[in-house]
This record gives C-alpha cells, structure tokens and sequence, in this order.
C-alpha cells in the first residue's frame, strides 16, 4: 500500500482568514443596515416637516407700543367716520392687541 506525502500546514492560517472574512462581511452589513436606518429617520422627519403648515413670513417689524396706539387711533377714526361697524372695530382691536409684540 502506498502512502500519502504528509502536508504539513500551519494550523492559525485556515482560522485567521476566516476570522478577516467574517468580519469584513460583518463590518458590510452592519454598514448598510445603519445607512438603511439613517435613511428611514431622514424620511420620517421629511414626512413630519411636510405635514405641519408652514409659518407665514413676517416681514414686518413687531410694532412698537407707538405704532399700536397710531393703529388703534386709525381704527377709532374709521368708526367714528362710519366705514367700520362697532363689530369690525372690536375685531380689528382685538387683533392688534393679540398680536405677538
């Protein structure tokens, strides 16, 4: 019967480069499930931000408490002269002094 010629390996080889491979392949996966995950977040916030209305640009300067006494003077000459009801004059009134300052 003949005999094989014994090979002789180094036994870490087999192991190390199992070791490289796995962990490459890991490292990739777990790349590309967090990238999934940043984009599912982004998405969200897209679709929340999209939802709420929009606030309506103030290119005004909050009055100051001289321009709301000159805006409430107008006011009480347009009743006085006729052109707005005592509801209008109430409602305009009351707007101007709600309004964020």
């Amino acid at each position: 019967m003949r005999r094989r010629p014994l090979v002789v390996r180094r036994a870490g080889a087999p192991l190390i480069r199992g070791a490289v491979v796995g962990g490459a392949g890991y490292m990739a996966g777990k790349a590309a499930a967090n990238a999934q995950q940043d984009e599912r977040e982004q998405d969200e916030l897209i679709a929340a931000a999209s939802t709420q209305p929009a606030a309506a640009p103030s290119w005004e300067a909050a009055p100051t408490p001289e321009d709301l006494s000159a805006q409430l003077k107008r006011l009480a000459d347009l009743r006085n002269a006729g052109v707005l009801t005592d509801e209008e004059f109430a409602l305009a009134k009351q707007k101007l002094l709600t309004a964020p300052q």
